[in-house]
């Protein structure tokens, strides 16, 4: 069975775009994901911390995979590309989220989805709708959660 899934990208180390860029086709040529659609690329100031612009998308997949081995596979490409943790919010080479998976609510010591503060950012929003624009969540419509995010800034690369 086929799963349709959303995936936030993001970067403010290193060649940021390139790593986005890097990082779809590594998940594109994933097995059991069959297909991706990548948004736009949007540069954004970094919220809750300090460091460089970050650079964000968001990938549509459709995936046989299920969440748990999902996430395997996201941290998997984030080491790949020298995904380092020292503290929370840190400036990164590689961010990879599992922001929505089928609708479904999951929470688990390892993953929450829908991703917890997605509603919150607009640079995980703004692309999101760019791919899917009626995605209601469960705090509300997609243009209706942007406009309460209008203070971030976010622009199109």
């Amino acid at each position: 069975m086929s799963h349709t899934a959303y995936i936030g990208l993001g970067a403010n180390l290193g060649d940021a775009a390139g790593a986005i860029q890097g990082a779809a086709q590594e998940l594109a040529a994933t097995p059991d994901i069959q297909a991706l659609r990548l948004s736009p690329l949007y540069g954004s100031a970094p919220v809750g911390c300090t460091g460089p612009d970050y650079v964000n998308a968001v990938a549509e997949i459709h995936t046989t995979l299920q969440p748990a081995a999902l996430l395997a596979a996201l941290q998997a490409i984030e080491q790949a590309h020298g995904r380092k943790r020292p503290y929370r919010n840190a400036p990164r080479t590689l961010d990879l989220d599992l922001l929505w998976f089928d609708g479904k609510t999951i929470d688990t010591p390892t993953l929450t989805v829908p991703h917890p503060r997605m509603h919150l950012r607009a640079f995980v929003l703004r692309p999101l709708r760019d791919l899917t624009p009626d995605l209601v969540l469960p705090q509300g419509n997609l243009a209706g959660l942007l406009a309460r995010c209008a203070d971030q800034d976010i622009h199109p690369l």
